[in-house]
């Protein structure tokens, strides 16, 4: 039974909005020099990504206010309407192609990763699904195999695009959720082994995945090549120093560092802001992912509980990769970083989810 409702998770929400106005700010200062080359106005991904950021803001209210438990009558019709969009998105009438991967939908006004769609959407099937079966999760058969099949399909599907980086999120999200609904360590165990071969036969059979798995042990070997990403936002973060060298001072972003405003712009931010600025925004998704677990934890039902922990351990993933990338502690893979990156699907539907866990927040037990 759930509680009275009371406020959201305010330190929840005040950690949101600073990290997206870093991600704001940072944005201007990554790409005015590359948007002012190309399209003549410094800042025209700007005005895009606060376009996004108060449509996101608008989306996350409506779910904060939009009881949860509404969402169960929803989940089916939106999950099939994801796998359509993941199946239109590979048809060269319909998806549209960038740097060989074809990942977008062009709907004229805006640029639609339908990914970004399936992942929420299958974190609210799975918790869902998981808060009805009870004992039964001990079962691989009953409890994880049917939730492992859908999310296979959804994986494969954004591997054709082809897409590794959210092809890992999304299964470590839902891996991380079949382990807070209960499911024996040894199942567990035998599906975290499997995954490392998975992506381990997803780099080798693919090569220009292997060049950068190659590259990420040796970047040197090839600086002018695959290696190049790696040196520049090392370079980045280097230049940085302890205090940064002043917000708008990055020499990196004048072309050196690619994709220096979405799936590098920590290197940004390093460069700018130093180790302490830096530092700083990790403390952030710390207190992120810390308020996001608690109301997990203190949520009255077991699918608030599992869809705040989904959600929470998605956008946390995500960080954590994207931060190894641009630290050269994982091989370079396309995944944003969570309210800082530039990219306006990933901002709408991670602050959709954000609005989801405040939703929740209003029925946990106060601790």
């Amino acid at each position: 039974m759930r509680l009275k409702k009371r406020a959201p998770d305010f330190m929840l929400f005040l950690t949101v909005l600073m990290l997206l106005s870093v991600g704001l700010v940072m944005v201007f200062s990554a790409s005015e020099y590359v948007t002012m080359v190309r399209y003549g106005d410094s800042f025209y991904f700007f005005k895009r990504q606060l376009l996004w950021a108060l449509l996101g803001l608008a989306a996350m209210f409506f779910m904060m206010h939009f009881d949860y438990y509404r969402l169960k009558r929803w989940i089916g019709p939106i999950v099939c309407l994801g796998f359509i969009l993941l199946l239109a998105v590979l048809m060269p009438v319909i998806g549209k192609e960038v740097n060989g991967s074809r990942r977008w939908i062009d709907l004229g006004f805006m640029d639609f990763a339908p990914a970004e769609l399936v992942k929420i959407c299958l974190i609210m099937f799975v918790a869902f699904g998981l808060s009805k079966k009870g004992e039964k999760i001990k079962s691989f058969k009953e409890g994880l195999l049917p939730y492992l099949m859908i999310m296979g399909l959804a994986a494969g599907m954004i591997l054709l695009q082809p897409d590794l980086g959210t092809a890992v999120v999304l299964c470590g999200t839902i891996f991380i959720m079949f382990f807070a609904a209960g499911a024996r360590i040894a199942h567990l165990g035998g599906l975290m082994g499997m995954g490392v071969l998975a992506v381990c036969a997803a780099i080798y059979l693919e090569p220009y995945r292997m060049q950068r798995f190659l590259a990420f042990l040796d970047p040197e070997k090839d600086p002018q090549g695959t290696g190049y990403h790696i040196i520049q936002s090392l370079y980045a973060l280097g230049s940085g120093g302890l205090f940064g060298m002043g917000l708008g001072q990055s020499k990196q972003k004048f072309l050196y560092l690619p994709e220096n405003h979405t799936d590098f712009i920590f290197a940004i931010v390093g460069e700018e802001l130093g180790f302490i600025g830096a530092s700083l925004v990790v403390l952030l998704f710390i207190t992120f992912v810390w308020r996001g677990l608690k109301i997990a934890v203190t949520s009255p039902d077991p699918f608030g509980s599992l869809l705040a922990a989904g959600i929470t351990s998605g956008i946390a993933l995500q960080s954590l990769i994207n931060m190894g990338v641009v630290t050269g502690s994982m091989p370079v893979t396309g995944v944003p970083l969570p309210f800082i990156s530039y990219g306006g699907t990933s901002l709408l539907f991670t602050l959709m989810g954000i609005g989801i866990i405040l939703n929740i927040s209003k029925y946990t037990t106060p601790r």
